[in-house]
């Protein structure tokens, strides 16, 4: 769950907030999604979906300003180790999810997690 300031503030129609995120050691990235289930971002999930990216985890909640959220997960599976990304697929991935967002006005800084929030 991604940490929100408020629900009254959207960084595109219908998104909260974006984290693109790997588990350690960083080589296959997640998209981590906060929207607005009233109001979903459906030609971002079409995007999404037409990448590749399948939906790993959906969930509502309600903000502590009592807007509702819900928030989404994606992954991708790669032909390394684990269903990994090789470098190739990690450059491809990560270009087109560049380019899906900048797209929409947001600025996304992929990050490793740390070992605690991976596997929580």
């Amino acid at each position: 769950m991604l940490f929100l300031k408020s629900t009254t503030v959207t960084k595109a129609p219908g998104i909260y907030d974006v984290d693109i995120a790997a588990k350690p050691p960083g080589k296959t990235f997640g998209v981590f999604m906060a929207t607005d289930p009233d109001n979903p971002p459906a030609e971002v999930l079409a995007a999404l979906a037409a990448m590749g990216f399948k939906n790993t985890y959906s969930g509502g909640y309600t903000h502590k300003d009592r807007g509702k959220v819900l928030d989404l997960h994606f992954q991708k599976d790669g032909t390394d180790l684990f269903q990994g990304w090789k470098a190739e697929e990690m450059e491809v991935n990560m270009a087109a999810i560049t380019a899906l967002f900048s797209g929409i006005g947001i600025t996304i800084a992929p990050r490793v997690m740390t070992l605690a929030e991976a596997y929580a």
